[in-house]
């Protein structure tokens, strides 16, 4: 049987960062492994998530973190695909990048479309494409270990990049959803999935990602 393969492209809450321990969740509780296991044997999903990980900054404190630089070798590596799932958005709201609510939709529209425009899918076809807003940072994360290094305003930010990622995405042909409606961050950074967090996002993506499959086969 051929499996239909599906690449996860995020950041730290694709990789599966645990903000309790600083280390990586393990395969079972990581969203990417339930969600394989949601879906079965018919599926292979593929990890491409990156701490720090924009997506279309060029950090000038650490290199290789530029998601429009590195998607298309990305998809071709891994294709063929049917399903391309981009969640960022997070990193993007830091002060040093300097860029707006809007700003950053625009961004993550633009690495999107290039992510359609590729042929990685079968027989040269581009995959399709699902944009997800991340659950918005939360306020006190300021206060956190993660306050100083993020800089001032990043929850607003966070919290008005779904609307803008819809409006921009509509008539594109991209598909979107919104985790920050049925999911929250945890409560130590506030910019972080917990267990809870990586379960709740796996039954989401299932639900989503069978969504776009379907209105992609009729």
């Amino acid at each position: 049987m051929k499996r239909k393969t599906i690449v996860c492209f995020g950041d730290s809450n694709t990789w599966g960062y645990s903000a309790a321990t600083g280390q990586r969740f393990d395969e079972d509780t990581r969203w990417t492994g339930l969600l394989s296991e949601r879906l079965g044997s018919e599926y292979r999903i593929v990890e491409e998530g990156l701490s720090g990980r924009t997506s279309v900054c060029d950090d000038p404190l650490f290199e290789g973190l530029q998601g429009i630089s590195y998607i298309y070798p990305c998809l071709l590596s891994h294709s063929p695909l049917e399903l391309v799932i981009i969640m960022l958005g997070t990193n993007d709201t830091k002060e040093r990048f300097g860029l707006t609510s809007y700003n950053i939709a625009q961004g993550i529209v633009r690495l999107a479309v290039k992510a359609k425009g590729i042929a990685a899918g079968a027989d040269g076809r581009a995959p399709e494409v699902l944009v997800v807003a991340p659950p918005p940072i939360r306020n006190p994360y300021i206060d956190t270990n993660v306050g100083p290094a993020m800089g001032s305003h990043c929850d607003k930010k966070s919290g008005e990049l779904a609307a803008h990622l819809q409006t921009l995405l509509a008539g594109t042909g991209i598909h979107f959803a919104n985790a920050g409606e049925r999911i929250a961050m945890n409560e130590i950074d506030y910019m972080h999935l917990d267990e809870e967090g990586h379960r709740q996002m796996s039954v989401f993506m299932q639900e989503q990602a069978m969504r776009v499959l379907n209105e992609a086969d009729r």
